[in-house]
């Protein structure tokens, strides 16, 4: 620290405000660009790597471990006709048979539903605090006149980092929230989503409205785009809705290069009615409490760096975005195909549902101030320092350059440490 402070006071000490201006530019550029490079060179390292070690050459699809044999990559997805068939499906949560009405080829042999009474037990824990993870620790908390938001993040000991939050809109029902982040159509129409390049319904049952869709999301221009085949399926309990969305493996679509499939994904919401912040008594907001965790191929570190500087920019575009859609309700335009899907929903009694449950461990407490780790613990030694020593080589700028590129480096390398 006491090297930075020297240098800043030598460079405030030139005679111009032209000279200040410049030195104080090169001081900063090599910072920048060995985080740029660390960046780019941790995107790109993890995932040789860890392909080689976890998983032994299986992928991760749905839950479960598939052999390559299942996971074959092609350059390009083959043309399917569209046809609809029923096959028979059985429900394992409930024990009844259900008709599956799939979008595939007449060969397909019959398959269990994508999501079962599993996955709503599963939720039902998490919007409950009983489900034995880690502690939430609280990352923001934002206001709007009409919505309210809060986020948490947890890490357990194995996967992703997972999120939890709270948001309330108000002046708006339960059930056009719950058609409004169902439909998919309406997502890239109004843009609300600007990350949806492509959806398509795969499978869909009539009976529970469950359904397999395709996403394909776009990520920034130094990452390519990304795959998404995701099960889906709402459960209704008096005004309450509990959609569950995860990824699920889907055979018929084969793999490619570009855009890269996310095997590991979890997105699931509660959707409620609750008290207006008017505070008048009536239940006039709408509350959703969002679950959220997936594996992008992305150093973890590095993308909860991103997630939070990116995680308001993206949230504040649902407001608009459902008011846009309670408008185009109203006129009563047409439902697509998702939103209708959205209406078939499967009926249980939450308080049957807690009375089932068994607890394994106390409720967890959400802690209001989080301690903020430090994301370059895990950046190797001599990633840091071999860096420093490229810039400082190439970078012909005296001695005071060097100096404060080797100071900040050896900050780096040593654990535990911070600027």
């Amino acid at each position: 620290m006491a090297l930075i402070l020297d240098a800043l006071i030598e460079i405030l000490r030139k005679p111009t405000v032209g000279d200040v201006v410049t030195e104080l530019a090169l001081f900063a550029t090599p910072l920048w660009i060995a985080v740029l490079v660390g960046l780019f060179v941790g995107w790109a390292w993890r995932p040789r790597w860890a392909a080689g070690i976890v998983g032994r050459g299986e992928a991760i699809l749905g839950g479960r471990r598939v052999p390559p044999s299942e996971t074959s990559r092609v350059d390009s997805l083959k043309a399917q006709p569209p046809r609809s068939i029923s096959c028979s499906v059985s429900d394992e949560s409930s024990g009844k048979v259900d008709k599956m009405l799939a979008v595939s080829s007449p060969g397909e042999e019959s398959e269990k539903l994508a999501v079962t009474g599993e996955d709503l037990m599963h939720l039902s824990k998490l919007v409950e605090e009983t489900d034995g993870g880690p502690v939430w620790q609280k990352m923001m908390e934002r206001t709007l006149p009409t919505m309210s938001y809060q986020a948490w993040r947890r890490d357990p000991e194995t996967g992703p980092p997972q999120y939890r939050s709270r948001t309330v809109f108000e002046d708006a029902t339960p059930e056009i929230v719950r058609d409004f982040f169902w439909d998919d159509e309406f997502r890239m129409k109004n843009g609300w989503d600007d990350m949806l390049l492509h959806h398509e319904t795969l499978k869909e049952c009539p009976t529970t409205g469950t359904m397999v869709v395709q996403w394909i999301r776009k990520f920034p221009f130094f990452c390519s785009d990304r795959e998404y085949i995701i099960g889906r399926r709402i459960w209704e309990s008096g005004r309450t809705y509990y959609s569950v969305t995860k990824g699920v493996p889907c055979p018929s679509v084969p793999r490619r290069k570009k855009p890269r499939r996310v095997d590991l994904y979890y997105s699931s919401w509660c959707i409620r009615a609750v008290e207006s912040r008017r505070g008048d008594g009536e239940l006039t907001a709408c509350e959703v409490l969002l679950f959220h965790h997936e594996d992008m191929g992305i150093p973890w570190e590095i993308a909860k760096l991103g997630v939070r500087q990116g995680m308001w920019g993206c949230v504040k575009r649902i407001e608009p975005g459902l008011r846009a859609y309670q408008i185009a309700r109203r006129s009563q335009e047409p439902l697509s195909r998702c939103a209708f899907m959205a209406q078939i929903n499967t009926k249980f009694n939450s308080d049957d549902l807690r009375t089932s449950e068994v607890s394994t461990c106390s409720t967890s407490e959400v802690v209001e101030a989080e301690k903020q780790k430090n994301w370059t613990e895990n950046i190797p030694k001599f990633l840091v320092i071999g860096g420093a020593v490229a810039l400082a080589c190439s970078l012909d700028h005296g001695l005071l350059t060097k100096a404060v590129i080797f100071g900040v480096a050896r900050r780096f390398a040593k654990p535990g440490r911070r600027l």
